[in-house]
């Protein structure tokens, strides 16, 4: 029997939020690692926290990325 589904909403407490952010993002990391690893690809994560803060993970010492157009995001 598999697992029952998820409602996904906001969390409304500020610090189970947090929580939650901080592993997510650590399970995300994990698997963009594990991608990298397994399939031979160059993988680069970029994550923005609700306060702004910038997060990123890349699989190869130079990833040489266009972030000019982050800008749409950044704005929003």
């Amino acid at each position: 029997m598999g697992r029952g589904k998820i409602v996904l909403r906001r969390i409304d407490n500020p610090a189970s939020r947090q929580v939650t952010f901080s592993k997510r993002r650590s399970g995300l990391v994990k698997k963009a690692r594990e991608l990298s690893i397994l399939c031979d690809a160059e993988v680069a994560l970029i994550i923005f926290s609700s306060t702004g803060k910038l997060y990123d993970f890349s699989s190869t010492r130079y990833v040489d990325l266009d972030l000019s157009h982050l800008d749409l995001y950044m704005d929003a």
